[in-house]
């Protein structure tokens, strides 16, 4: 059986902490795989697949909370528009610095998938591979539908605390993150097509056929756009969580792709 080491991280950057977190096998090659969590997401939220990755691939594997979410402190405003593309020179650019990450693995789900693309875009020197599940390409009605149903189940008696479970007081900012910023109107032409054109690493963008917050639009967005090699894999019977909802399937997806 695979020997996992666990360790906790701390990230220093000039707004505030981030609390990160690594799983690592015994002889595990150089090029760790860096987790980018979805819009209401944190590390704990993973649960289980970080580890399970770490066995299933052999590498490394690197998931951190964004400032404002789970552990990290809190965030010191509002989301605007062009925060997806910032990640890139904020908390991920500080998490390699102070681990000392060299080339790397970017694997980000919903949001997160577009941030792992501005990490691809930005430290392309270093990228060895892109994995988006269930992100966003650009904003759908779709994916507005979903996020202002969301919005109104949470309205309802007991929904908050649940966030707050892994966000503390910090989860009523973190809602209000993700539904206010999308549902503006100035978020509203948003999108990555900019970004795409700079991948130039290896592609594997997973999406499930039933996602609830984006069509097979964005899959194909992206392996149509981004500049080099590229797959989309569409999961049948599948929701936004392929790692959760079908994680069997998705560890051998991300293993084939890493070959």
């Amino acid at each position: 059986m695979t020997q996992i080491t666990l360790a906790e991280h701390w990230i220093d950057t000039p707004d505030g902490t981030l609390f990160a977190q690594h799983w690592r096998p015994q002889n595990a090659p150089g090029v760790p795989i860096i987790l980018l969590h979805d819009s209401l997401g944190c590390v704990a939220l993973w649960r289980d697949f970080p580890e399970r990755l770490a066995v299933a691939t052999g590498h490394w594997v690197i998931a951190y909370d964004r400032l404002g979410f789970g552990r990290s402190d809190a965030h010191p405003g509002r989301l605007r528009r062009g925060f997806v593309e910032a990640e890139a020179q904020l908390g991920f650019a500080a998490l390699r610095r102070q681990l000392e990450i060299g080339d790397f693995i970017v694997f980000g789900h919903s949001v997160g998938g577009g941030m792992a693309v501005g990490c691809a875009a930005t430290h392309g020197n270093h990228c060895r591979g892109l994995i988006t599940e269930s992100a966003q390409a650009f904003v759908e009605d779709l994916t507005l539908q979903g996020i202002a149903d969301a919005n109104r189940q949470f309205a309802e008696p007991g929904q908050l605390q649940r966030l707050a479970r892994y966000h503390g007081d910090k989860a009523e900012w973190v809602l209000r993150a993700w539904v206010d910023t999308w549902l503006d109107e100035a978020f509203a032409d948003w999108n990555l097509d900019g970004l795409l054109a700079k991948v130039h690493c290896p592609l594997l963008s997973l999406h499930g056929d039933q996602d609830e917050f984006g069509s097979p639009a964005h899959p194909r967005r992206f392996t149509t756009l981004a500049a080099g090699p590229s797959v989309m894999r569409l999961l049948p019977g599948c929701g936004h969580v392929p790692h959760r909802e079908q994680a069997e399937v998705v560890l051998a997806e991300v293993q084939r792709f890493l070959g």
